[in-house]
């Protein structure tokens, strides 16, 4: 049984989408004054990056950028080091900041929760704000994100890859649909 494999965004479809949640937080929040993006790892990282690189092109005041690994607050893995890792972030201070987490795709919302779990030990941000670049529903927790590139209902037998040129070579985010 071959899954079938459909390209959804393509490279401008991607930027073009970027481009628009930079203006959207800029719009949000009136300004990025004591804001800071973080990427959830891997993917998240460089749509973080590549959105505070978009604002700073529109508004000229740079963006700093972290990134979170959340392995260890993971629900649907054994914890193998304590929460509150050190190693979990590499950013600036989050204390009093708002935090704009960063992620590829939202499913189930068990990733964002282990993020915001993980972010909470580290400091107690002003407020945490949600950009996906792809919203596929199906969500077990009651998290909604602040910024959506595309909504893509998906039956829970198919799967979205998002492709992104610093991990894959090329930009693109593909749904993969299994035969029956």
């Amino acid at each position: 049984m071959n899954p079938e494999k459909h390209v959804i965004m393509d490279e401008t479809a991607i930027r073009r989408a970027l481009t628009r949640i930079a203006h959207e937080i800029l719009e949000k929040n009136k300004g990025v004054d004591d804001t800071i993006m973080i990427g959830i790892r891997t993917r998240g990282i460089y749509l973080a990056n590549r959105i505070a690189e978009r604002i700073r092109d529109i508004e000229g005041v740079p963006m700093p950028v972290g990134e979170l690994d959340i392995t260890s607050y993971r629900d649907d893995r054994v914890r193998i080091q304590s929460a509150g890792s050190a190693s979990a972030l590499r950013a600036p201070d989050i204390q009093d900041k708002r935090v704009i987490l960063c992620d590829d795709v939202l499913y189930t919302g068990r990733t964002v929760r282990a993020a915001m779990d993980a972010l909470i030990d580290l400091g107690r941000p002003k407020m945490i704000q949600l950009a996906v670049l792809v919203d596929r529903g199906h969500r077990e927790l009651p998290i909604r994100p602040d910024y959506v590139g595309k909504n893509v209902p998906t039956s829970k037998l198919e799967q979205i890859e998002v492709r992104m040129n610093e991990v894959d070579r090329n930009d693109e985010v593909v749904i993969i649909q299994q035969r029956g």
